[in-house]
Protein backbone atom coordinates (compact mmCIF):
# COMPACT_ATOMS: atom_id res chain seq x y z
CA UNK A 1 0.00 0.00 0.00
CA UNK A 2 1.49 3.26 -0.61
CA UNK A 3 2.88 5.57 2.01
CA UNK A 4 4.21 8.68 2.56
CA UNK A 5 8.13 7.56 2.76
CA UNK A 6 7.67 6.36 -0.75
CA UNK A 7 10.20 8.20 -3.59
CA UNK A 8 8.09 9.45 -6.42
CA UNK A 9 8.87 11.03 -9.99
CA UNK A 10 8.19 15.41 -9.12
CA UNK A 11 5.42 14.47 -12.25
CA UNK A 12 4.49 11.13 -10.87
CA UNK A 13 0.64 12.72 -9.76
CA UNK A 14 -1.09 9.43 -9.67
CA UNK A 15 1.33 8.04 -7.71
CA UNK A 16 1.35 11.05 -5.57
CA UNK A 17 -2.07 11.63 -5.55
CA UNK A 18 -2.96 7.90 -4.15
CA UNK A 19 0.04 8.05 -1.63
CA UNK A 20 -1.13 11.58 -0.31
CA UNK A 21 -4.89 12.24 -1.28
CA UNK A 22 -7.70 10.65 -0.14
CA UNK A 23 -10.39 10.40 -3.12
CA UNK A 24 -13.97 11.46 -1.88
CA UNK A 25 -16.79 8.76 -3.11
CA UNK A 26 -13.87 6.07 -3.60
CA UNK A 27 -12.51 2.73 -2.59
CA UNK A 28 -8.88 3.76 -2.45
CA UNK A 29 -7.99 0.12 -3.29
CA UNK A 30 -9.79 0.21 -6.56
CA UNK A 31 -7.55 3.26 -7.70
CA UNK A 32 -4.46 0.43 -8.10
CA UNK A 33 -6.49 -0.75 -10.46
CA UNK A 34 -8.82 2.60 -12.05
CA UNK A 35 -6.18 5.14 -11.74
CA UNK A 36 -7.46 8.67 -11.37
CA UNK A 37 -6.64 11.06 -14.44
CA UNK A 38 -3.74 13.32 -13.71
CA UNK A 39 -5.81 16.93 -14.71
CA UNK A 40 -3.27 19.70 -16.24
CA UNK A 41 -5.81 21.89 -17.91
CA UNK A 42 -9.20 22.76 -18.90
CA UNK A 43 -10.67 24.40 -22.27
CA UNK A 44 -14.56 24.54 -22.40
CA UNK A 45 -16.41 21.24 -22.11
CA UNK A 46 -12.94 19.85 -22.28
CA UNK A 47 -10.03 18.19 -19.72
CA UNK A 48 -6.77 17.73 -20.84
CA UNK A 49 -4.47 15.13 -18.71
CA UNK A 50 -1.08 15.89 -18.00
CA UNK A 51 0.02 14.01 -21.06
CA UNK A 52 -1.98 16.00 -23.44
CA UNK A 53 -4.86 13.69 -23.71
CA UNK A 54 -8.03 15.43 -23.96
CA UNK A 55 -11.44 14.23 -22.57
CA UNK A 56 -15.11 15.37 -22.68
CA UNK A 57 -16.74 16.14 -19.00
CA UNK A 58 -20.23 14.64 -19.92
CA UNK A 59 -20.51 15.00 -16.55
CA UNK A 60 -19.67 19.03 -16.02
CA UNK A 61 -17.01 17.64 -12.83
CA UNK A 62 -19.86 16.55 -10.95
CA UNK A 63 -22.63 18.66 -12.15
CA UNK A 64 -20.92 22.24 -11.29
CA UNK A 65 -19.50 22.92 -14.57
CA UNK A 66 -21.96 24.98 -16.52
CA UNK A 67 -20.21 27.31 -19.02
CA UNK A 68 -17.28 25.67 -19.88
CA UNK A 69 -13.37 25.59 -18.11
CA UNK A 70 -11.13 28.39 -17.95
CA UNK A 71 -14.55 30.62 -19.12
CA UNK A 72 -12.77 34.38 -19.57
CA UNK A 73 -15.66 36.04 -18.37
CA UNK A 74 -15.34 33.97 -14.97
CA UNK A 75 -11.88 34.31 -14.88
CA UNK A 76 -11.83 38.17 -15.50
CA UNK A 77 -14.56 38.48 -12.46
CA UNK A 78 -12.56 36.51 -9.95
CA UNK A 79 -9.29 38.44 -11.45
CA UNK A 80 -10.53 41.38 -10.18
CA UNK A 81 -12.19 40.33 -7.16
CA UNK A 82 -8.23 39.37 -6.08
CA UNK A 83 -7.26 42.95 -6.19
CA UNK A 84 -10.18 43.79 -3.93
CA UNK A 85 -10.64 41.72 -0.92
CA UNK A 86 -10.18 37.96 -0.97
CA UNK A 87 -11.90 37.33 1.68
CA UNK A 88 -13.41 39.60 5.48
CA UNK A 89 -15.78 37.26 7.92
CA UNK A 90 -19.50 37.86 7.36
CA UNK A 91 -20.13 38.34 10.84
CA UNK A 92 -19.85 41.92 11.57
CA UNK A 93 -18.79 42.72 7.96
CA UNK A 94 -20.31 42.69 4.63
CA UNK A 95 -18.83 43.77 1.25
CA UNK A 96 -20.34 44.71 -2.40
CA UNK A 97 -20.51 41.07 -4.20
CA UNK A 98 -22.63 39.09 -0.95
CA UNK A 99 -25.12 41.87 -0.85
CA UNK A 100 -25.10 42.36 -4.58
CA UNK A 101 -25.44 38.55 -5.33
CA UNK A 102 -28.34 37.92 -2.27
CA UNK A 103 -30.37 40.68 -4.43
CA UNK A 104 -30.26 38.84 -7.61
CA UNK A 105 -30.85 35.51 -6.11
CA UNK A 106 -33.57 36.98 -4.38
CA UNK A 107 -34.69 38.63 -7.26
CA UNK A 108 -34.68 34.75 -9.16
CA UNK A 109 -36.28 32.96 -6.67
CA UNK A 110 -38.95 35.14 -5.02
CA UNK A 111 -36.89 34.31 -1.65
CA UNK A 112 -34.88 36.59 0.63
CA UNK A 113 -32.68 36.68 3.15
CA UNK A 114 -29.71 34.58 1.85
CA UNK A 115 -27.38 32.76 3.82
CA UNK A 116 -24.16 31.11 2.55
CA UNK A 117 -21.99 28.08 3.03
CA UNK A 118 -19.39 26.56 0.77
CA UNK A 119 -21.46 23.10 -0.32
CA UNK A 120 -24.78 21.67 -1.05
CA UNK A 121 -24.54 19.56 2.07
CA UNK A 122 -24.02 22.51 4.41
CA UNK A 123 -27.08 24.46 2.57
CA UNK A 124 -28.97 21.00 3.42
CA UNK A 125 -27.87 21.77 7.27
CA UNK A 126 -28.98 24.81 6.78
CA UNK A 127 -32.21 24.66 5.79
CA UNK A 128 -32.53 21.58 8.07
CA UNK A 129 -31.85 23.86 10.96
CA UNK A 130 -34.13 26.73 10.01
CA UNK A 131 -36.75 24.92 9.65
CA UNK A 132 -36.50 23.46 13.23
CA UNK A 133 -35.57 26.25 14.75
CA UNK A 134 -38.51 28.31 13.26
CA UNK A 135 -40.97 26.28 14.70
CA UNK A 136 -38.95 26.43 17.90
CA UNK A 137 -39.29 30.21 18.20
CA UNK A 138 -42.88 30.03 17.11
CA UNK A 139 -43.45 28.04 20.29
CA UNK A 140 -43.98 24.86 18.06
CA UNK A 141 -40.56 23.22 19.52
CA UNK A 142 -42.37 19.42 18.83
CA UNK A 143 -42.14 20.33 15.60
CA UNK A 144 -39.11 19.04 14.95
CA UNK A 145 -39.29 16.09 12.14
CA UNK A 146 -38.41 15.36 8.50
CA UNK A 147 -39.79 14.04 5.78
CA UNK A 148 -38.14 13.06 2.58
CA UNK A 149 -38.55 10.95 -0.84
CA UNK A 150 -37.17 7.14 -0.94
CA UNK A 151 -34.06 7.21 -2.64
CA UNK A 152 -33.15 10.49 -2.31
CA UNK A 153 -30.10 12.18 -1.38
CA UNK A 154 -29.01 15.81 0.10
CA UNK A 155 -25.43 15.29 1.30
CA UNK A 156 -23.26 12.94 3.66
CA UNK A 157 -22.53 15.49 6.31
CA UNK A 158 -24.72 14.22 9.08
CA UNK A 159 -28.04 16.05 9.73
CA UNK A 160 -27.90 16.01 5.44
CA UNK A 161 -27.39 12.06 5.38
CA UNK A 162 -30.22 11.71 8.06
CA UNK A 163 -32.83 13.13 5.19
CA UNK A 164 -30.91 10.97 3.19
CA UNK A 165 -32.10 7.38 1.42
CA UNK A 166 -29.30 5.85 -0.30
CA UNK A 167 -27.96 3.04 1.85
CA UNK A 168 -24.66 2.56 0.56
CA UNK A 169 -23.83 5.90 2.06
CA UNK A 170 -26.02 5.74 5.03
CA UNK A 171 -25.91 2.70 6.52
CA UNK A 172 -22.84 2.59 8.03
CA UNK A 173 -23.40 6.00 9.96
CA UNK A 174 -26.79 4.85 11.39
CA UNK A 175 -25.91 5.00 14.42
CA UNK A 176 -25.03 8.78 14.29
CA UNK A 177 -28.61 9.40 12.39
CA UNK A 178 -31.55 11.33 13.44
CA UNK A 179 -34.64 9.40 11.94
CA UNK A 180 -36.57 10.84 9.76
CA UNK A 181 -39.18 9.47 7.35
CA UNK A 182 -39.23 8.79 3.52
CA UNK A 183 -42.38 8.51 1.52
CA UNK A 184 -42.73 7.03 -1.74
CA UNK A 185 -40.67 8.63 -4.64
CA UNK A 186 -42.71 9.26 -7.52
CA UNK A 187 -40.27 8.80 -10.01
CA UNK A 188 -41.47 8.13 -13.21
CA UNK A 189 -39.72 4.06 -13.83
CA UNK A 190 -41.96 2.63 -11.19
CA UNK A 191 -45.28 4.23 -12.55
CA UNK A 192 -47.78 0.48 -13.13
CA UNK A 193 -47.97 -0.53 -16.41
CA UNK A 194 -50.41 2.41 -18.57
CA UNK A 195 -50.28 4.31 -15.69
CA UNK A 196 -49.23 7.88 -17.16
CA UNK A 197 -45.74 9.49 -14.90
CA UNK A 198 -48.86 11.98 -13.65
CA UNK A 199 -51.17 10.08 -12.50
CA UNK A 200 -47.83 7.88 -10.67
CA UNK A 201 -47.08 11.18 -8.86
CA UNK A 202 -50.18 12.38 -7.56
CA UNK A 203 -50.60 8.56 -6.64
CA UNK A 204 -47.32 9.03 -4.92
CA UNK A 205 -48.87 12.39 -3.02
CA UNK A 206 -51.64 10.96 -1.61
CA UNK A 207 -48.88 9.08 0.72
CA UNK A 208 -47.38 11.89 1.41
CA UNK A 209 -50.59 13.93 2.37
CA UNK A 210 -51.32 10.39 4.76
CA UNK A 211 -48.39 10.77 6.80
CA UNK A 212 -48.94 14.47 6.93
CA UNK A 213 -52.46 13.80 8.21
CA UNK A 214 -51.14 11.96 10.83
CA UNK A 215 -47.74 13.75 11.61
CA UNK A 216 -48.28 17.00 10.85
CA UNK A 217 -47.65 18.11 14.50
CA UNK A 218 -44.33 16.64 15.29
CA UNK A 219 -43.11 17.34 11.52
CA UNK A 220 -40.96 20.87 10.50
CA UNK A 221 -40.08 20.07 7.04
CA UNK A 222 -40.33 17.99 3.79
CA UNK A 223 -37.37 17.73 1.75
CA UNK A 224 -37.18 17.42 -2.35
CA UNK A 225 -35.11 17.03 -5.04
CA UNK A 226 -37.18 19.08 -7.36
CA UNK A 227 -38.21 16.87 -10.51
CA UNK A 228 -34.79 15.07 -10.76
CA UNK A 229 -33.14 12.56 -8.02
CA UNK A 230 -29.46 12.76 -8.79
CA UNK A 231 -28.04 10.07 -6.94
CA UNK A 232 -30.94 7.85 -7.48
CA UNK A 233 -30.19 7.35 -11.24
CA UNK A 234 -31.20 10.38 -12.30
CA UNK A 235 -34.93 9.61 -11.54
CA UNK A 236 -37.51 11.74 -12.71
CA UNK A 237 -41.01 12.60 -12.75
CA UNK A 238 -43.89 14.70 -13.01
CA UNK A 239 -44.10 18.42 -11.86
CA UNK A 240 -47.71 17.95 -10.60
CA UNK A 241 -45.50 16.10 -7.16
CA UNK A 242 -44.49 18.93 -6.29
CA UNK A 243 -47.67 21.45 -6.88
CA UNK A 244 -49.68 18.91 -4.71
CA UNK A 245 -46.92 18.94 -2.07
CA UNK A 246 -47.31 22.82 -2.08
CA UNK A 247 -50.59 22.48 -1.71
CA UNK A 248 -50.30 19.79 1.23
CA UNK A 249 -46.90 21.76 3.02
CA UNK A 250 -49.47 24.82 3.21
CA UNK A 251 -52.74 22.63 4.63
CA UNK A 252 -50.72 20.98 6.93
CA UNK A 253 -48.50 23.80 8.22
CA UNK A 254 -45.07 21.59 7.11
CA UNK A 255 -42.00 23.74 5.27
CA UNK A 256 -41.26 22.48 1.81
CA UNK A 257 -37.75 22.41 1.59
CA UNK A 258 -36.67 22.62 -2.33
CA UNK A 259 -33.11 20.87 -2.68
CA UNK A 260 -31.63 22.40 -6.02
CA UNK A 261 -28.55 22.07 -5.39
CA UNK A 262 -28.31 19.93 -8.65
CA UNK A 263 -30.95 20.79 -10.54
CA UNK A 264 -30.79 24.34 -9.97
CA UNK A 265 -29.10 26.93 -12.34
CA UNK A 266 -30.82 25.52 -15.75
CA UNK A 267 -30.64 22.15 -15.70
CA UNK A 268 -33.80 21.26 -15.84
CA UNK A 269 -34.63 23.35 -18.91
CA UNK A 270 -35.42 26.78 -16.54
CA UNK A 271 -33.27 28.52 -13.81
CA UNK A 272 -35.22 26.76 -10.97
CA UNK A 273 -36.83 23.74 -11.25
CA UNK A 274 -39.45 24.49 -8.76
CA UNK A 275 -40.31 26.79 -11.81
CA UNK A 276 -41.52 24.31 -14.03
CA UNK A 277 -44.74 23.56 -11.34
CA UNK A 278 -45.28 26.57 -10.47
CA UNK A 279 -44.19 26.91 -7.34
CA UNK A 280 -42.05 28.66 -4.77
CA UNK A 281 -40.76 26.95 -1.41
CA UNK A 282 -40.48 28.07 1.87
CA UNK A 283 -36.79 27.27 1.61
CA UNK A 284 -34.52 26.80 -1.35
CA UNK A 285 -30.92 24.97 -1.34
CA UNK A 286 -28.44 26.16 -4.20
CA UNK A 287 -24.86 25.15 -4.73
CA UNK A 288 -22.73 23.43 -7.61
CA UNK A 289 -23.63 25.43 -10.62
CA UNK A 290 -23.95 28.59 -8.80
CA UNK A 291 -19.95 29.22 -9.37
CA UNK A 292 -20.19 27.78 -12.99
CA UNK A 293 -17.64 25.16 -11.23
CA UNK A 294 -15.43 27.80 -9.69
CA UNK A 295 -15.58 28.01 -6.16
CA UNK A 296 -17.18 26.23 -3.25
CA UNK A 297 -20.20 28.08 -2.50
CA UNK A 298 -23.83 27.19 -1.59
CA UNK A 299 -26.86 29.45 -0.49
CA UNK A 300 -29.89 29.08 0.88
CA UNK A 301 -32.93 31.72 1.39
CA UNK A 302 -36.27 31.64 2.48
CA UNK A 303 -39.56 33.72 2.62
CA UNK A 304 -39.92 37.06 4.27
CA UNK A 305 -41.93 35.38 7.06
CA UNK A 306 -39.51 32.70 7.30
CA UNK A 307 -36.86 35.23 8.43
CA UNK A 308 -39.02 37.42 10.53
CA UNK A 309 -39.34 34.47 13.28
CA UNK A 310 -35.98 34.74 13.81
CA UNK A 311 -35.05 38.76 14.82
CA UNK A 312 -35.86 39.79 17.84
CA UNK A 313 -33.85 41.27 20.92
CA UNK A 314 -32.83 37.79 22.41
CA UNK A 315 -29.62 36.38 20.63
CA UNK A 316 -30.59 32.99 21.25
CA UNK A 317 -33.71 33.63 18.71
CA UNK A 318 -31.11 34.70 16.43
CA UNK A 319 -30.19 31.87 13.36
CA UNK A 320 -26.40 31.05 15.21
CA UNK A 321 -24.85 29.32 12.71
CA UNK A 322 -21.80 29.74 10.67
CA UNK A 323 -19.04 28.72 8.51
CA UNK A 324 -15.82 30.28 8.58
CA UNK A 325 -15.70 31.23 4.30
CA UNK A 326 -19.44 32.18 4.65
CA UNK A 327 -20.72 34.47 1.33
CA UNK A 328 -16.58 34.45 0.21
CA UNK A 329 -15.83 37.40 -2.01
CA UNK A 330 -14.06 35.50 -4.45
CA UNK A 331 -16.72 33.00 -4.99
CA UNK A 332 -19.61 35.71 -5.17
CA UNK A 333 -17.92 37.21 -7.63
CA UNK A 334 -17.76 34.21 -9.28
CA UNK A 335 -21.54 33.57 -9.26
CA UNK A 336 -22.50 36.75 -10.62
CA UNK A 337 -20.84 36.07 -13.49
CA UNK A 338 -22.52 33.41 -14.15
CA UNK A 339 -25.71 35.06 -13.50
CA UNK A 340 -24.35 38.01 -16.22
CA UNK A 341 -23.66 35.23 -18.40
CA UNK A 342 -27.25 33.59 -18.11
CA UNK A 343 -29.02 37.07 -18.41
CA UNK A 344 -26.24 38.49 -21.22
CA UNK A 345 -26.14 35.30 -23.51
CA UNK A 346 -30.07 34.29 -22.84
CA UNK A 347 -28.96 31.24 -21.84
CA UNK A 348 -32.23 29.43 -20.80
CA UNK A 349 -33.81 29.80 -24.05
CA UNK A 350 -30.49 28.47 -25.56
CA UNK A 351 -30.30 25.70 -23.73
CA UNK A 352 -33.99 24.56 -24.82
CA UNK A 353 -32.96 24.41 -28.60
CA UNK A 354 -29.68 22.58 -27.94
CA UNK A 355 -32.15 20.47 -25.76
CA UNK A 356 -33.91 18.87 -28.51
CA UNK A 357 -30.74 18.92 -31.06
CA UNK A 358 -28.85 17.17 -28.00
CA UNK A 359 -32.00 14.56 -27.58
CA UNK A 360 -31.98 14.04 -31.31
CA UNK A 361 -28.45 13.23 -31.31
CA UNK A 362 -28.98 10.68 -28.77
CA UNK A 363 -32.07 8.44 -30.58
CA UNK A 364 -29.71 6.04 -31.37
CA UNK A 365 -28.49 6.02 -27.85
CA UNK A 366 -31.92 5.31 -26.63
CA UNK A 367 -32.70 2.85 -29.05
CA UNK A 368 -30.09 0.26 -28.40
CA UNK A 369 -31.26 -2.76 -27.21
CA UNK A 370 -29.40 -2.34 -23.67
CA UNK A 371 -30.98 0.71 -23.05
CA UNK A 372 -33.99 0.96 -21.18
CA UNK A 373 -35.97 3.95 -19.76
CA UNK A 374 -33.95 6.76 -21.88
CA UNK A 375 -35.27 9.85 -20.26
CA UNK A 376 -34.60 13.16 -20.81
CA UNK A 377 -35.39 16.76 -18.70
CA UNK A 378 -33.77 19.89 -19.68
CA UNK A 379 -29.77 19.45 -20.13
CA UNK A 380 -29.95 15.93 -18.38
CA UNK A 381 -30.27 12.60 -20.25
CA UNK A 382 -30.33 9.10 -18.68
CA UNK A 383 -30.75 5.88 -19.47
CA UNK A 384 -30.48 2.61 -17.49
CA UNK A 385 -28.62 -0.41 -18.80
CA UNK A 386 -30.76 -3.73 -18.68
CA UNK A 387 -28.32 -6.73 -18.05
CA UNK A 388 -25.22 -4.48 -16.41
CA UNK A 389 -23.82 -6.75 -14.30
CA UNK A 390 -21.75 -6.40 -11.22
CA UNK A 391 -18.86 -3.76 -12.02
CA UNK A 392 -20.93 -2.37 -15.29
CA UNK A 393 -20.23 1.52 -13.86
CA UNK A 394 -16.21 1.16 -13.84
CA UNK A 395 -16.21 -1.15 -17.06
CA UNK A 396 -18.60 1.87 -18.69
CA UNK A 397 -16.08 4.47 -17.24
CA UNK A 398 -13.30 3.00 -18.69
CA UNK A 399 -14.44 2.26 -22.13
CA UNK A 400 -15.44 5.89 -22.14
CA UNK A 401 -12.16 7.08 -21.46
CA UNK A 402 -10.90 5.29 -24.21
CA UNK A 403 -13.03 7.50 -26.78
CA UNK A 404 -12.12 10.48 -25.14
CA UNK A 405 -15.05 10.89 -22.69
CA UNK A 406 -14.91 11.42 -18.89
CA UNK A 407 -18.24 10.18 -17.43
CA UNK A 408 -19.57 8.18 -14.77
CA UNK A 409 -22.48 5.98 -14.23
CA UNK A 410 -24.57 5.59 -11.04
CA UNK A 411 -25.02 1.63 -10.93
CA UNK A 412 -26.80 1.00 -13.62
CA UNK A 413 -27.58 4.20 -14.91
CA UNK A 414 -26.11 5.90 -17.35
CA UNK A 415 -26.08 9.85 -17.71
CA UNK A 416 -25.24 12.66 -19.26
CA UNK A 417 -25.11 16.60 -17.97
CA UNK A 418 -22.46 18.45 -20.05
CA UNK A 419 -21.51 22.28 -19.82
CA UNK A 420 -24.20 24.29 -21.82
CA UNK A 421 -20.86 25.58 -24.06
CA UNK A 422 -20.94 21.95 -25.63
CA UNK A 423 -21.44 22.29 -29.09
CA UNK A 424 -23.51 19.81 -31.28
CA UNK A 425 -20.34 18.26 -33.05
CA UNK A 426 -19.38 17.37 -29.25
CA UNK A 427 -22.36 15.58 -28.63
CA UNK A 428 -22.55 14.03 -31.33
CA UNK A 429 -19.09 12.46 -30.40
CA UNK A 430 -20.15 11.68 -27.01
CA UNK A 431 -23.33 9.67 -28.58
CA UNK A 432 -20.91 7.53 -30.44
CA UNK A 433 -18.49 6.89 -27.57
CA UNK A 434 -21.78 5.92 -25.77
CA UNK A 435 -22.45 3.58 -28.12
CA UNK A 436 -19.46 1.78 -28.41
CA UNK A 437 -19.17 1.47 -24.61
CA UNK A 438 -22.57 -0.19 -24.52
CA UNK A 439 -21.37 -2.06 -27.82
CA UNK A 440 -18.03 -3.62 -25.86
Amino acid sequence: MPGRTQNFGANDWVARSRAAVWHPCTQMKQLEAVPPLAIARGEGPWLIDTDGRRYFDAISSWWVNLFGHCNPRINAAITDQLGKIEHVMLAGATHAPVVELSERLGKLTGLGHAFYGSDGASATEIALKMSAHFWRNAGQAEKNGFISLQNGYHGETVGALSVTDIPLFKDTYAPLLRHSVQVPTPDARLAEPGETAEAFALRCADALEAHLAEHAATTAAFIVEPLVQGAAGMAMYHPVYLTRARELCDQYQVHLIADEIAVGFGRTGTLFACEQAGIKPDFICLSKGITGGYLPLSAVLTTDAGYAMFYGDATARGFLHSHSYTGNPLACRAALAVLDIFESDAVIAANRSKSIEFTRLLAEVAAHPRARHFRHRGMIWAFDVADATPGFATRFHLQALAQGVFIRPIGHTVYVMPPYVSTADEMAMLAAAILLALSA
